[in-house]
């Protein structure tokens, strides 16, 4: 029983996630709270959580990064289709055209990831290499 209950404690200790979710869903329970309310108020918090990051990452680095948006919008999209398919009277054009656009949005992030400035790469010779401060050849280098 001891040994089980150690394998408990490690496995929660490495997997939080699961204790946290385990304490929201009590907290649900216990405060009788609808859940679907939860579940949007939830959601809200991530887009404020990641709202924050953008701005915070804005001020510390002052450049603003595209992923961090295009991120916020897929998931305030991806909340509007929950509230909108959890609801009784369903507008199923509507939440087909949310996941239309929430498509549109991961088709950007693929890119934006694709085509980051620390990825580019034009050919062998003109290889550009992405520094913290500039984009600058190496070819430059050998000739100085």
């Amino acid at each position: 029983m001891k040994k089980s209950i150690e394998r408990i404690k490690n496995y929660l200790s490495s997997n939080f996630e699961l204790l946290i979710a385990a304490v929201v869903f009590i907290s649900v329970l216990v405060l009788q709270l609808e859940f679907h309310k939860t579940i949007v108020l939830m959601l809200e918090f991530v887009v404020i959580m990641e709202v924050m990051k953008m701005i915070s990452d804005f001020i510390k680095k002052e450049k603003l990064r595209l992923r961090f948006v295009i991120d916020i919008f897929i998931i305030f999209l991806i909340r509007d289709v929950i509230i909108q398919s959890s609801n009784q009277n369903k507008d199923y054009d509507n939440i087909l055209f949310l996941l239309f656009v929430i498509f549109i949005f991961f088709m950007f992030r693929i890119l934006t990831i694709k085509f980051s400035p620390g990825s580019i790469k034009i050919s062998k010779d003109t290889a550009l290499m992405y520094d913290n401060e500039s984009i600058h050849n190496p070819l430059e280098k050998e000739k100085k």
